[in-house]
């Protein structure tokens, strides 16, 4: 008896960016593809990773420049910044005023509900080390990993993105 093995389709997406408008692109192809019974992974990297940051200060130690990159990035999903027309903090309060109204799902309830799907989360640790990110920083669900993790992925997915 024969048995066909299904290969899933594979989508990975490389989140670089911190801005909201490009975090919440990501999250809803991720949904759409896992939606769409694709294996998805999203790797984050440099300013992506704030994405993943947890919204409360956690102590942890870190040196001097650690400490000024901690406090000049943003932490957590709801406090990214937009692209385009940021206008001192007003942006962001209208895109997320108009995904309201629209009842559109909100960066973390896309985060959320990737998760539910199981969208693969990594966080390139290579960057948290230069970034001075600890694993306690960053919310529960994800993995940790470098770039060969990555390309491991995307050498088998039919789409691979850089966001």
């Amino acid at each position: 008896m024969k048995f066909l093995i299904e290969n899933k389709e594979k989508t990975t997406i490389v989140l670089f960016s911190g801005e909201l408008d490009k975090a919440i692109a990501a999250f809803i192809i991720a949904n759409g593809a896992a939606a769409y019974d694709h294996e998805v992974t999203i790797f984050f990297t440099f300013w992506g990773l704030n994405t993943l940051r947890r919204n409360e200060r956690i102590s942890v130690k870190k040196g001097w420049l650690e400490q000024m990159f901690a406090k000049m990035m943003p932490r957590g999903a709801d406090k990214l910044g937009l692209s385009k027309m940021n206008f001192g903090g007003m942006g962001p309060k209208m895109i997320k005023h108009v995904l309201k109204k629209h009842n559109a799902m909100s960066l973390p309830q896309l985060i959320e509900l990737a998760q539910e799907q199981g969208v693969k989360l990594i966080a390139c640790t290579m960057t948290m080390d230069l970034l001075g990110l600890q694993e306690e920083e960053l919310f529960d669900g994800i993995e940790y990993a470098g770039v060969a993790a990555y390309l491991g992925d995307a050498a088998d997915a039919n789409v691979n993105l850089f966001i």
